[in-house]
Protein backbone atom coordinates (compact mmCIF):
# COMPACT_ATOMS: atom_id res chain seq x y z
CA UNK A 1 0.00 0.00 0.00
CA UNK A 2 1.47 3.36 -1.01
CA UNK A 3 1.33 6.58 0.93
CA UNK A 4 -1.76 8.34 -0.37
CA UNK A 5 0.06 11.52 -1.39
CA UNK A 6 2.51 9.43 -3.44
CA UNK A 7 -0.40 7.74 -5.22
CA UNK A 8 -1.72 11.17 -6.13
CA UNK A 9 1.46 13.07 -6.94
CA UNK A 10 4.08 10.56 -8.08
CA UNK A 11 3.12 10.48 -11.75
CA UNK A 12 5.38 8.97 -14.40
CA UNK A 13 6.94 12.36 -15.12
CA UNK A 14 7.53 12.96 -11.40
CA UNK A 15 9.21 9.57 -11.05
CA UNK A 16 11.38 10.41 -14.06
CA UNK A 17 12.43 13.66 -12.38
CA UNK A 18 13.22 11.80 -9.16
CA UNK A 19 15.40 9.41 -11.14
CA UNK A 20 17.15 12.28 -12.92
CA UNK A 21 17.99 14.07 -9.66
CA UNK A 22 18.88 11.02 -7.59
CA UNK A 23 15.98 10.78 -5.12
CA UNK A 24 14.05 7.92 -6.70
CA UNK A 25 15.36 5.19 -4.37
CA UNK A 26 14.43 7.24 -1.30
CA UNK A 27 10.99 8.16 -2.68
CA UNK A 28 10.16 4.50 -3.29
CA UNK A 29 9.82 4.24 0.49
CA UNK A 30 6.65 6.35 0.31
CA UNK A 31 5.25 3.89 -2.23
CA UNK A 32 5.93 0.92 0.05
CA UNK A 33 4.48 2.51 3.20
CA UNK A 34 1.97 0.48 5.21
CA UNK A 35 0.07 3.57 6.39
CA UNK A 36 -1.62 5.55 3.59
CA UNK A 37 -1.80 8.69 5.81
CA UNK A 38 -5.22 9.87 4.70
CA UNK A 39 -6.81 10.14 8.15
CA UNK A 40 -6.21 13.03 10.51
CA UNK A 41 -4.30 12.26 13.68
CA UNK A 42 -4.32 14.18 16.93
CA UNK A 43 -1.22 16.21 15.99
CA UNK A 44 -2.70 17.03 12.57
CA UNK A 45 -5.96 18.22 14.12
CA UNK A 46 -4.18 20.39 16.69
CA UNK A 47 -2.12 22.01 13.93
CA UNK A 48 -5.07 22.59 11.60
CA UNK A 49 -7.35 24.08 14.23
CA UNK A 50 -4.70 26.53 15.42
CA UNK A 51 -4.08 28.07 11.97
CA UNK A 52 -5.28 31.54 11.05
CA UNK A 53 -4.59 31.13 7.33
CA UNK A 54 -3.75 28.67 4.60
CA UNK A 55 -3.17 28.48 0.85
CA UNK A 56 -5.58 26.57 -1.39
CA UNK A 57 -4.85 25.46 -4.94
CA UNK A 58 -7.52 24.57 -7.48
CA UNK A 59 -7.52 24.02 -11.25
CA UNK A 60 -9.67 25.78 -13.82
CA UNK A 61 -11.41 24.16 -16.76
CA UNK A 62 -8.64 25.47 -19.01
CA UNK A 63 -6.01 23.57 -16.98
CA UNK A 64 -4.48 26.61 -15.31
CA UNK A 65 -3.80 26.27 -11.56
CA UNK A 66 -4.93 28.96 -9.15
CA UNK A 67 -3.67 29.51 -5.61
CA UNK A 68 -5.71 31.50 -3.12
CA UNK A 69 -4.92 32.65 0.40
CA UNK A 70 -7.65 32.12 2.95
CA UNK A 71 -7.48 33.79 6.36
CA UNK A 72 -9.56 34.34 9.46
CA UNK A 73 -9.39 33.99 13.22
CA UNK A 74 -7.34 31.09 14.53
CA UNK A 75 -9.49 27.97 14.32
CA UNK A 76 -11.68 29.11 11.43
CA UNK A 77 -10.56 25.99 9.55
CA UNK A 78 -12.61 23.33 11.32
CA UNK A 79 -12.08 19.58 11.62
CA UNK A 80 -15.48 17.90 11.29
CA UNK A 81 -14.22 14.31 11.41
CA UNK A 82 -11.05 12.32 10.70
CA UNK A 83 -11.48 12.74 6.93
CA UNK A 84 -13.36 16.07 6.65
CA UNK A 85 -12.39 19.69 7.20
CA UNK A 86 -14.32 22.84 6.35
CA UNK A 87 -14.37 26.58 6.59
CA UNK A 88 -16.70 29.54 6.26
CA UNK A 89 -15.95 31.31 2.99
CA UNK A 90 -16.06 35.08 3.40
CA UNK A 91 -17.05 37.59 0.76
CA UNK A 92 -13.95 38.85 -1.05
CA UNK A 93 -13.23 40.52 -4.40
CA UNK A 94 -16.25 38.86 -6.07
CA UNK A 95 -14.16 37.11 -8.74
CA UNK A 96 -15.18 33.62 -7.45
CA UNK A 97 -12.29 31.88 -9.19
CA UNK A 98 -11.81 29.19 -6.55
CA UNK A 99 -15.56 28.64 -6.25
CA UNK A 100 -15.92 28.23 -10.01
CA UNK A 101 -12.91 25.94 -10.19
CA UNK A 102 -14.22 23.70 -7.41
CA UNK A 103 -17.63 23.50 -9.05
CA UNK A 104 -15.93 22.21 -12.21
CA UNK A 105 -13.18 20.09 -10.60
CA UNK A 106 -13.47 19.16 -6.94
CA UNK A 107 -9.76 18.43 -6.47
CA UNK A 108 -7.85 20.88 -4.27
CA UNK A 109 -4.56 21.01 -2.43
CA UNK A 110 -3.87 22.99 0.76
CA UNK A 111 -0.66 24.18 2.39
CA UNK A 112 -0.84 25.19 6.06
CA UNK A 113 2.11 27.12 7.46
CA UNK A 114 3.57 27.64 10.91
CA UNK A 115 6.28 30.17 10.11
CA UNK A 116 7.70 30.69 13.62
CA UNK A 117 8.26 26.95 14.13
CA UNK A 118 9.11 26.28 10.47
CA UNK A 119 6.42 23.65 10.01
CA UNK A 120 4.29 22.97 6.94
CA UNK A 121 1.36 20.59 6.41
CA UNK A 122 0.10 19.62 2.96
CA UNK A 123 -3.40 18.27 2.36
CA UNK A 124 -4.98 16.87 -0.79
CA UNK A 125 -8.73 16.55 -0.99
CA UNK A 126 -12.03 16.98 -2.79
CA UNK A 127 -13.97 20.15 -2.07
CA UNK A 128 -17.69 20.85 -2.09
CA UNK A 129 -19.45 24.20 -1.86
CA UNK A 130 -22.40 24.41 0.57
CA UNK A 131 -24.85 27.18 1.42
CA UNK A 132 -27.08 27.98 4.38
CA UNK A 133 -30.26 27.17 2.45
CA UNK A 134 -29.14 23.64 1.52
CA UNK A 135 -26.88 22.73 4.47
CA UNK A 136 -27.88 24.78 7.54
CA UNK A 137 -26.40 22.25 10.00
CA UNK A 138 -23.03 22.34 8.27
CA UNK A 139 -23.01 26.12 8.10
CA UNK A 140 -23.78 26.23 11.82
CA UNK A 141 -20.66 24.13 12.46
CA UNK A 142 -18.55 26.54 10.40
CA UNK A 143 -20.08 29.74 11.78
CA UNK A 144 -17.90 32.49 13.25
CA UNK A 145 -20.39 34.83 14.95
CA UNK A 146 -17.69 36.96 16.58
CA UNK A 147 -15.78 37.59 13.35
CA UNK A 148 -16.87 40.73 11.45
CA UNK A 149 -16.99 39.33 7.92
CA UNK A 150 -19.84 38.34 5.64
CA UNK A 151 -20.04 34.57 5.13
CA UNK A 152 -21.29 33.72 1.64
CA UNK A 153 -20.87 29.96 1.67
CA UNK A 154 -19.09 27.05 3.28
CA UNK A 155 -16.40 24.82 1.83
CA UNK A 156 -16.15 21.17 2.85
CA UNK A 157 -13.04 19.16 1.95
CA UNK A 158 -12.85 15.38 2.07
CA UNK A 159 -9.21 14.52 2.73
CA UNK A 160 -7.48 12.09 0.38
CA UNK A 161 -3.87 12.52 1.54
CA UNK A 162 -1.78 14.15 4.26
CA UNK A 163 1.92 14.92 4.29
CA UNK A 164 4.16 16.96 6.56
CA UNK A 165 6.74 18.81 4.52
CA UNK A 166 10.38 19.33 5.48
CA UNK A 167 11.22 22.60 7.29
CA UNK A 168 14.02 23.62 4.95
CA UNK A 169 13.94 27.15 3.57
CA UNK A 170 10.95 28.28 5.65
CA UNK A 171 11.80 31.78 6.85
CA UNK A 172 10.42 32.37 10.36
CA UNK A 173 7.78 35.11 10.43
CA UNK A 174 5.66 36.28 13.35
CA UNK A 175 2.21 37.78 13.72
CA UNK A 176 1.55 40.63 16.11
CA UNK A 177 -0.08 38.18 18.54
CA UNK A 178 2.97 35.90 18.40
CA UNK A 179 5.35 38.81 18.98
CA UNK A 180 3.55 40.17 22.04
CA UNK A 181 4.78 37.55 24.57
CA UNK A 182 8.29 37.76 23.12
CA UNK A 183 8.40 41.53 23.42
CA UNK A 184 6.59 41.79 26.77
CA UNK A 185 9.74 41.45 28.97
CA UNK A 186 11.57 44.06 26.89
CA UNK A 187 8.65 46.48 27.03
CA UNK A 188 8.36 45.99 30.79
CA UNK A 189 12.09 46.62 31.22
CA UNK A 190 11.82 49.74 29.05
CA UNK A 191 8.96 51.04 31.18
CA UNK A 192 10.97 50.46 34.35
CA UNK A 193 14.01 52.26 32.90
CA UNK A 194 11.89 55.21 31.88
CA UNK A 195 10.44 55.41 35.38
CA UNK A 196 13.96 55.31 36.87
CA UNK A 197 15.14 58.06 34.52
CA UNK A 198 12.14 60.20 35.42
CA UNK A 199 12.81 59.67 39.12
CA UNK A 200 16.49 60.61 38.74
CA UNK A 201 15.59 63.73 36.81
CA UNK A 202 13.10 64.79 39.47
CA UNK A 203 15.71 64.49 42.27
CA UNK A 204 18.42 66.48 40.51
CA UNK A 205 19.13 69.97 41.85
CA UNK A 206 17.74 72.65 39.53
CA UNK A 207 20.30 74.69 37.65
CA UNK A 208 21.05 78.12 39.20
Amino acid sequence: MARAFADISFTDSVRAAQTRYGSRAHMEGFERASDPRNTLREADIAFITSRDSFYQASVGENGWPYVQHRGGPAGFLRVLDARTIGYADFRGNAQYISVGNVNADERVSLILMDYPRQRRLKLWGRARIVHADDAPDVMAQLALPAYPAEVERGVLIHIDAIEWNCPQHITPRYTEAELKPMLAPLLEELQQLRAQVAQLQSTQDPKP
